[in-house]
């Protein structure tokens, strides 16, 4: 593989790399200071150019706390009829005032800091350079009707919602019912937004790109269903009910008009290949190419496919996995699944177990579904809940972000555009494996292959991703390589996780692959950390290494693997110039 796969080797060579700069910079200097002397008044000849140099406004980190404060203020729209403004005139003005942020940003020198300090700094920047891509590539408010989607009734088990959303949102599932005054005022408000939102989205909506247009109607028409789900659940609340009766009508009415309009949408929706890599290495920070996710993920499927054979050959004389047939089965298994999960955890010295872990679980894990309506999550966790009890690693970084939040106000919350995948996606898949080798499945072999089919599933929808990003599939096509390569006929396509996921990974570039793109990463991070420790007769344990990984807060990996190694070598360089075209 080329590109990133082999950056920590090239990036061994950045100091020789700066000691080189260093001298030519030198030498272009005095050069420059000889011709100054040799016109005799010291003015720059004609034609000649002095190197230009940033200039340096601050070296001090609270001002990088300062200026990121007010970003967020900035990247946040302006109202217009009582909504977020993302019309083309709204855009358009930050798009021009985007490059005065960064302009401050870069004047603020963090080579003298810390590598936390030095961190955040990174931070900042690959958020500006979210919005950039956004303003000149993505433009979800001008292509994707499903950013335009308002009403949430579940939470995300991320630090933010998945894929773009946009300012407004009503997050129905933070509300009990029967609303109290305060509760009920609060949520008028927010329905209240979603009139003039979806009248601006008729206006804003010009892209052309069709599956985006297609797919997202079937968003906006899940939003239809929640809210007149909610009808039953505000009817004592008048004014509440009057604003979902106007949400509840706008809605319905953007949909008919997305319908209307959809025979005239046929473009392809991917990114195209250099914008994808662009966002990969500039926003989510990953040291990768869409050419190296791609040989990582067909690695992955083949590797997950030729375990499960062998894991299977291993336990063949071994009884059949039995599903959970009821209700008190289920509910009885799960309830079990996380004690002795928690247990292994603790007594094995794998994780420190922490106090919000044991809620954390129990809250999620679900009750008992009908076989005929489990999607391929839930056939897993029917056959054994602790499965997706590894991958609910996702549950303690929220809880772990509420009850220990981290020191810096940059990292205390959600960054913005995803920029988190690769950590919380990568941590929360890696450790389904990882945990697998520490020994969770000894005492039920016939487990471990469920496992396997977690994997394959993981690079099979990757890979549709890229190659629907790349405009070399189409979703449909995506959809059915994904059903095929996932083992078992486990993932179906009559009910909805195959399009949510397939849309949700189109609408945000690299998401389908942050699975195992930071699951490789975190366990890059694994073999590199070990390696100093030994090499240095350091002590070393797994629940101290994943106690530091935590530590440093949901942030792209490779900046985690700066912090833990000292190595800044996996971190991307900064951006020589703007995102490429859409469809490049």
């Amino acid at each position: 593989m080329t590109g990133g796969l082999e950056h920590g080797r090239l990036g061994a060579s950045r100091s020789t790399w700066r000691v080189t700069s260093l001298w030519l910079w030198l030498w272009l200097w005095l050069s420059l200071a000889l011709t100054l002397l040799a016109c005799g008044d010291g003015a720059v000849p004609e034609g000649a150019k002095a190197p230009a140099t940033a200039v340096v406004d601050s070296t001090d980190y609270a001002d990088l706390v300062e200026l990121f404060a007010e970003w967020r203020g900035f990247e946040r729209p302006a109202l217009r009829d009582g909504a977020p403004d993302y019309t083309a005139e709204a855009m358009r003005r930050k798009s021009e005032e985007l490059p005065e942020w960064q302009r401050r940003l870069g004047a603020i020198d963090s080579s003298g800091w810390g590598i936390a300090e030095q961190i955040d700094h990174r931070l900042v920047a690959a958020e500006m350079n979210g919005l950039r891509f956004y303003l000149d590539v993505l433009r979800p408010w001008a292509r994707d009707p499903a950013f335009y989607q308002s009403v949430w009734t579940a939470q995300s088990d991320t630090p933010a919602h998945e894929g773009p959303t946009h300012h407004a949102l009503v997050e129905l599932w933070t509300y009990g019912f029967p609303l109290s005054d305060e509760a009920a005022a609060r949520l008028e408000a927010e329905l209240a937004t979603i009139p003039p939102l979806l009248d601006q989205a008729r206006v804003n909506l010009v892209g052309d790109a069709e599956e985006l247009w297609l797919s997202g109607i079937g968003t906006l028409r899940d939003q239809s269903r929640a809210l007149r789900e909610l009808a039953a659940r505000v009817a004592d609340a008048p004014a509440v009910e009057a604003a979902r009766s106007a949400a509840l009508a706008a809605t319905d009415e953007l949909v008919a008009w997305l319908e209307a309009e959809a025979p005239k949408k046929t473009a392809a929706s991917g990114v195209g290949e250099e914008a994808y890599t662009w966002s990969l290495r500039n926003v989510h920070l990953v040291p990768m190419s869409w050419a190296d996710e791609e040989a990582l993920l067909r690695r992955e499927l083949d590797r997950a496919w030729s375990s499960l054979v062998l894991e299977e050959q291993r336990n063949r004389d071994l009884p059949e996995l039995q599903a959970a047939g009821s209700p008190e089965e289920y509910d009885r298994r799960a309830q079990q699944a996380v004690t002795d999960y928690l247990d292994f955890l603790r007594d094995r010295e794998v994780l420190v177990v922490r106090e919000y872990m044991d809620p954390a679980l129990r809250a999620q894990v679900g009750g008992f579904v009908p076989l005929e309506s489990r999607n391929f999550f839930r056939i897993a966790m029917h056959y054994d809940v602790t499965t997706l009890l590894t991958h609910f690693y996702h549950w303690w970084d929220l809880a772990r972000m509420e009850v220990d939040p981290h020191p810096s106000p940059i990292r205390r919350g959600p960054l913005l555009f995803n920029i988190w995948d690769s950590r919380s996606e990568g941590l929360s898949t890696g450790v389904e494996e990882m945990f697998l080798h520490a020994g969770l499945y000894d005492d039920r072999p016939r487990v471990r292959e469920i496992v396997w089919i977690l994997l394959a599933q993981r690079a099979a929808r990757g890979l549709g991703s890229l190659y629907v990003h790349a405009n070399r599939m189409t979703m449909k096509e995506a959809r059915d390589f994904h059903v095929r390569w996932t083992p078992r006929g486990w993932m179906r396509e009559d009910l909805d996780l195959l399009g949510f996921e397939q849309q949700l990974y189109l609408r945000q570039p690299g998401y389908g692959t942050s699975y195992i793109t930071g699951k490789y990463l975190v366990e890059r991070l694994l073999r590199e950390v070990t390696e100093q420790r030994q090499r240095g007769e350091e002590e070393f344990s797994l629940a101290s290494f994943f106690a530091e990984l935590d530590a440093e807060g949901v942030i792209p990996v490779s900046l985690i693997h700066w912090q833990m190694t000292g190595d800044d070598s996996m971190v991307p360089p900064l951006p020589a110039g703007p995102p490429p075209p859409l469809g490049r």
